[in-house]
Parts: structure tokens; sequence; C-alpha cells
């Protein structure tokens, strides 16, 4: 039994982080990684897609197709990381500022954001701008351009003209029933649609 008490998994030859070794030239003991080595999921090939750039510029189109899941993405992810500051309509209102934060963020529905390429936006949520941090590590990138679709249509729902309704919707749209109200702790039930045919 005593021969198996052995602590050669404990004492085994490593290399500690950072110590000095003289086995190579340089001295250190990690080893950089092979050039042009790139970390799994870290390709990032489409650069459009991480830095929302062409070149040195702000491209405008977004690197994959807008639908209904992407833009209730943004809206979802615009709600929890930019209403705080921005509101949830954009205009800068947002709770933050109101309670008492030194600067308060422009209004998404100013002519220089209206007219900024969509890329301009991606750049700002990746890297911040003034007092606005960064959110690269928090968002991931099609996240960040969720948002910039959903700041889109913030933008466009604020200058909307009867022109921009389809035809056959009413304006102002018809307000939701519901069935129950609520109690404050528990949400509305809203009335079924009908399902159209007869009952």
């Amino acid at each position: 039994m005593l021969a198996g008490c052995r602590q050669d998994m404990h004492d085994q030859p490593r290399f500690k982080p950072f110590a000095e070794n003289d086995f190579y030239t340089d001295l250190r003991s990690a080893r950089p990684p092979v050039a042009g080595t790139v970390a799994r999921g870290q390709l990032r090939e489409d650069t459009y897609l991480y830095t929302g750039k062409l070149g040195d510029n702000p491209g405008d189109y977004m690197p994959f197709p807008i639908t209904d899941e992407l833009l209730a993405r943004g809206q979802q992810r615009y709600n929890i990381y930019c209403a705080p500051c921005h509101s949830r309509v954009g205009d800068g209102n947002g709770v933050i500022p109101s309670r008492g934060f030194p600067r308060k963020p422009p209004s998404f529905h100013i002519d220089r954001l209206r007219k900024a390429p969509l890329g301009y936006l991606f750049d700002v949520i990746t890297n911040g701008f003034g007092s606005m941090p960064d959110y690269s590590s928090q968002i991931q990138p099609r996240d960040r351009w969720a948002i910039v679709a959903y700041t889109r249509t913030l933008q466009l729902s604020q200058d909307a003209t009867t022109a921009d309704v389809p035809a056959g919707q009413k304006v102002p749209s018809k307000p939701p029933q519901f069935r129950e109200l609520g109690s404050g702790a528990t949400l509305p039930v809203r009335e079924a649609k009908p399902s159209g045919g007869p009952k």
C-alpha cells in the first residue's frame, strides 16, 4: 500500500506561468501561439459584420436580412441595454439621465443620427462614444446589428406619415381589448382575436 502513495502527479515537472525559463532563448516559459493561429469562434473573416466599417468608413447596409424575429430580438436587447439612458422611444430621456447623470444622451431623432450610416451606430455600440461605454463584451455582434435595425424602426416610427401606413390599416390603430385588466402583480389578458369562422 505504501508503494501506491506517490507524489508523481502532484510534483510533476511543469513551468510556472510567467516564470523565467532558460530552456528558451527568450527566457519565457509561456510560449506565444503559432503565427496565424485563430481561436475557435474568433475567425471573423467577415470584417463588416464585426466592425460595421468598409475600410475606415462606416457602411450603410445590414450584413444579413431584416426579419420580424431580428427586430423583436433588437427590441429586447435595446430595452435591456439602451433604454435606461436613451429611453424606450430613443429621445434620450431615459431613467438614468432623469436621475441626475451629468450628460444627457442625444435623441436618435435628430438629423445627424437619422442620417448616420448603420455602420456608425454599430461602431458606437461596439466601441462606445463620449460618456457611453462600449458594449462589445456584453452584446454579441448579431445582437448589436439587431439593435441597429430596431433603432432605425424607432426613427421611422417617430417621423412616419400617413403615406407610410399600409393600405387598409386604420390610423391610429384600434386599441387592444382586454378581458382582464390585471392587478399590477399580474399582466392584463387580451381578448382573443376572432378566428374568422362562424361561432
